[in-house]
Formats: C-alpha cells, sequence, structure tokens
C-alpha cells in the first residue's frame, strides 16, 4: 500500500506543479520569457548541456529539496540513509514527470508538441521519444526507491 501512495502523491504532486510551471512560464519553456538571472559556464554546461542555469529554475529546485526534506527538520523521520534515497527517489522522478505533464497540460505544446523541434531546451539531448534525462533519471529514480526498501 505504502508503493501505491508513493506513486499517487508522486503523481498528484508533479501534476499540481506542472499545472502551477504552466501559470508562470506559459508557452515559454525554460524561463524563456521570465525576469531571471541566466548563467552559462563550463560548471553549468557540463551538468545541463547547451541549457542556461535560471535564477527561476535554481530556487525553485532549491524550494522542492528544502521542502522534502521538512520530515527530517521536524523529526517526523529518522535521516538514515534509506530515508535520504526514498528522498532522492521522489525528487528525481518527480522533476521527470512534472516535466513532461508541463507538456501535456501546456495548451501551447500538448504531447504532440513533445518534440526537440519545440521542445529546444531538450533539443541537443534527445533520445528516440524522449530527453536524454528521461532515460538516465528514470531508472536511477526507481532504483533509488527500490533500494530504499531493501
Amino acid at each position: 500500500m505504502v508503493h501505491v501512495a508513493f506513486v499517487a502523491f508522486l503523481a498528484a504532486s508533479a501534476a499540481v506543479f506542472a499545472l502551477l510551471e504552466i501559470q508562470v512560464e506559459g508557452g515559454s519553456g525554460w524561463a524563456g520569457a521570465l525576469p531571471t538571472w541566466r548563467m552559462q559556464n563550463r560548471l553549468t554546461r557540463l551538468v545541463m548541456g547547451k541549457r542556461e542555469l535560471t535564477g527561476y529554475h535554481l530556487y525553485v529546485h532549491l524550494f522542492v529539496v528544502l521542502l522534502l526534506h521538512l520530515p527530517f527538520a521536524l523529526g517526523l523521520v529518522a535521516p538514515t540513509l534509506a530515508a535520504e534515497a526514498r528522498i532522492l527517489a521522489f525528487l528525481v522522478l518527480f522533476w521527470i514527470l512534472e516535466d513532461f505533464l508541463w507538456f501535456v497540460f501546456n495548451p501551447e505544446f500538448g504531447v504532440r508538441r513533445f518534440t526537440p523541434e519545440h521542445a529546444w531546451w531538450h533539443a541537443p539531448a534527445w533520445w528516440w521519444i524522449m530527453p536524454r534525462e528521461y532515460w538516465i533519471f528514470t531508472p536511477v529514480g526507481v532504483a533509488l526507491y527500490l533500494w530504499s526498501w531493501s
């Protein structure tokens, strides 16, 4: 039952966040029209490829990381490697699903425009039907989740 709850909460939170992000970004993916700082250097290219690091994305990601660790801060969950692995699994899978749902729910895109031609921020690293990150990090997230229960 806990696995079903994990997947259900993952899907619900990713969907709500995707809808929120559509309200913020509209049809301009990767904060294209937002008044945010942008940075690109050797380190950001190593981690993010050709995408710029934006202030919007940095602070949104930090906010989600902090929020997911709230049970540790409140003493509700003991900070163990298994608990951290489960949180990281949620985090990785959340961002993949949220990113995909952004396309699904976004009236400017939809599934038909989930392509490297329209998703320019994913384009340099597109493998077959989806971005490279999806192929790499989905198994990482699943492995972390499975390991957290072993």
